[in-house]
């Protein structure tokens, strides 16, 4: 029947990085953004790396300490090998 999608949503996905000190500008705009495809997780890295333009940011509060739970966090919603180094790298320090 082909790939299995994780049932886990991008809403769900977001409030565990923000549990584990993640802060995130302009909130509702990525929200939109990742409720338009169903791809979101494709989505969320490339507005990761290159949603500044859109005042998207994600900011390093308390991340720095919680880097286990933001990799448990990509490995529990299925996001490919190393999104997790790849999303700490785009973090912006306040």
């Amino acid at each position: 029947m082909g790939q299995q999608i994780c049932d886990l949503t991008y809403a769900e996905f977001l409030e565990s990085l923000k549990a584990a000190g993640v802060a995130i500008t302009n909130e509702d705009q990525l929200r939109e953004r990742l409720a338009e495809t169903w791809r979101w997780r494709f989505a969320f890295m490339t507005l990761a790396a290159n949603g500044r333009s859109l005042g998207i940011n994600f900011l390093n509060k308390a991340a720095s300490q919680h880097m286990d739970e933001i990799r448990g966090a990509f490995a529990r919603y299925q996001f490919p090998d190393n999104s997790d180094a790849v999303f700490a790298s785009s973090l912006a320090v306040e």
